[in-house]
């Protein structure tokens, strides 16, 4: 059974540091492409940044530019996302997602994606 368990999340205050960590299990995960998405209440599943198969490509959305990075473990496929200097609107379940990896295209749109995990909460205290 293929799944991919993210860790890390929790409570953080606004201007801290978090590190969400995203285990996939079940099949072969290194010719995927990986990538973490977001859902704030109320709000549409929007894209936070992604990495190609082999680590070396990374892409970020506007909002996290600057201020996050996003890597993987190639001995395990293990995905992680460090985001810093963290604010309210960051505050969302986020979700770790993994696709075959077809460069460019679609890397910001979650239809592209095969494989979810079932997300996990983080909040952002003012």
């Amino acid at each position: 059974q293929v799944q991919l368990v993210e860790s890390g999340g929790g409570l953080v205050q606004a201007g801290g540091s978090l590190k969400l960590s995203c285990a996939p299990s079940g099949r072969t995960f290194s010719s995927f492409a990986m990538g973490w998405f977001r859902q704030a209440p109320g709000k549409e599943r929007e894209f936070v940044a992604a990495i190609n198969w082999s680590g070396a490509i990374t892409y970020y959305s506007d909002s996290v530019k600057g201020r996050s990075t996003i890597s993987r473990e190639r001995n395990n496929d293990t995905v992680h996302l460090q985001v810093n200097t963290l604010e309210p609107g960051d505050a969302a379940v986020y979700y770790c997602a993994a696709r075959w990896d077809s460069g460019t295209y679609g890397y910001s749109l979650p239809t592209s994606y095969r494989y979810w995990g079932h997300g996990i909460q983080v909040t952002v205290s003012s």
